[in-house]
């Protein structure tokens, strides 16, 4: 199932929770009081929009909400990168692989990885054709 578009507040806000679940809301509110000073009511606010979004679960704990992420980090990212081809290039993914190609952009090992990917698409591609 295809999950909502994220805010930057709600992304940020989601990448702590994956990095300290299960959290509540003042040990994410703190730690955004901290880095963004952002008040406790907005944080409160994002976390229920994210819940709200099927982003983030909780459950009571005498008495506190303990919040934890509902999807894995790369879940998240891999729809961030899917939205994006979708809507901002209309589908097409020749500008993503121009940006790729160019010098600076691409660190030997993330090109590594870019390597392996492509090697394991094109075999997921083979197997299909054989079937």
């Amino acid at each position: 199932m295809r999950k909502p578009n994220l805010g930057d507040a709600q992304l940020e806000v989601l990448r702590y929770i994956m990095d300290h679940h299960p959290v509540t809301v003042r040990e994410v509110a703190d730690h955004a009081a901290r880095t963004q000073g952002l008040a406790r009511t907005t944080i409160l606010t994002v976390m229920e929009r994210l819940r709200e979004k099927r982003y983030l679960t909780r459950r009571k704990k005498e008495g506190v909400y303990h919040y934890s992420p509902t999807v894995s980090a790369g879940e998240v990212l891999q729809g961030m990168v899917k939205q994006f081809v979708e809507g901002t290039l209309q589908g097409a993914m020749s500008p993503f692989f121009a940006y790729l190609s160019k010098p600076g952009n691409v660190s030997d090992k993330e090109f590594d990885e870019l390597k392996r990917l492509v090697d394991d698409l094109a075999e997921q591609r083979k197997e299909s054709k054989e079937k």
